[in-house]
């Protein structure tokens, strides 16, 4: 199976791979042996933001490797127009580039009201070339609504929390009846979804790892999908959910591990840190 074929066309026609590297959690000084071993590996779609702290790092493992699909998020406090701008440039002077591929608004934030303003110096900084997709993380309808109504412009994508016990669905019907794509944070849940008993039996069914599995079933399910690791083993492992396919009766089985109460991250309506 060609991993050239695993992409997702954007609303404003470009392309991004369903299958990306995230490196939260990963520490400044760990981040460039990582992200060098997953752009080897083939993975193509690099996730950063400002407040994991490691910019720099990602950077240094990117190099001159120039056929990658790399995105960074504003921080809630950089939030507001001016201030968004000049966090933008100095998340471009961390990496080490003149753009990103795709630029996110990392949280709504609410009740301090500043989203709108942020959201329009994202519009800004596409024109100006500095990022040439943007997109937001954590909204909710209401938010995603707003800002296109005030600007005409919608996301291209919104990353959200997003694993077997926390499925979306209804995010997922709004994302796709505004023309979003849906990108997944998490998307493991933190690894408790791979010690889940169904989807060790598909695990066993398919020979492939609980992870591969997970993250199969989010590229079947049309999303893009961030999963995480420094294991040299295991971010190769996780680069193997592109070979194989569940069958129906598969996805049906994980579909089925859907929880109301399985949010694991914060409420973004109630996120105001």
């Amino acid at each position: 199976m060609s991993t050239e074929h695993q992409t997702l066309t954007l609303n404003d026609g470009r392309r991004i791979p369903q299958l990306g590297f995230g490196t939260w959690q990963i520490e400044e000084e760990d981040a460039p042996k990582a992200v060098r071993t997953a752009l080897e590996t083939g993975y193509w779609l690099i996730d950063t933001a400002a407040i994991y702290k490691n910019e720099k790092g990602v950077g240094e493992g990117i190099g001159d490797w120039s056929d990658i699909f790399l995105q960074t998020k504003i921080w809630n406090e950089s939030q507001g127009y001016d201030r968004t701008l000049k966090a933008a440039d100095k998340c471009l002077e961390r990496l080490g580039r003149d753009h990103v591929d795709m630029l996110l608004i990392h949280w709504p934030q609410p009740e301090r009201g500043l989203f709108v303003d942020t959201w329009k110096a994202l519009i800004e900084l596409r024109d100006q070339g500095k990022a040439k997709s943007i997109g937001v993380s954590n909204f909710r309808e209401e938010d995603l609504k707003q800002i296109v109504d005030e600007t005409g412009v919608t996301p291209a994508l919104n990353q959200i929390e997003l694993h077997p016990s926390f499925q979306q669905r209804a995010m997922r019907k709004v994302h796709d009846d505004m023309g979003i794509i849906t990108q997944s944070w998490s998307p493991l849940g933190q690894g408790n979804g791979m010690s889940n008993e169904t989807v060790k039996g598909i695990a066993v069914e398919t020979g492939q790892s609980a992870s591969a599995v997970i993250i199969r079933w989010h590229i079947q399910h049309g999303l893009s999908v961030l999963p995480r690791s420094t294991n040299p083993d295991h971010i190769r492992d996780n680069f193997k959910a592109l070979s194989f396919e569940l069958s129906d009766e598969q996805m049906a089985k994980i579909d089925a591990l859907d929880s109301k109460d399985g949010r694991m991250g914060p409420e973004p309506g109630n996120f105001n840190d």
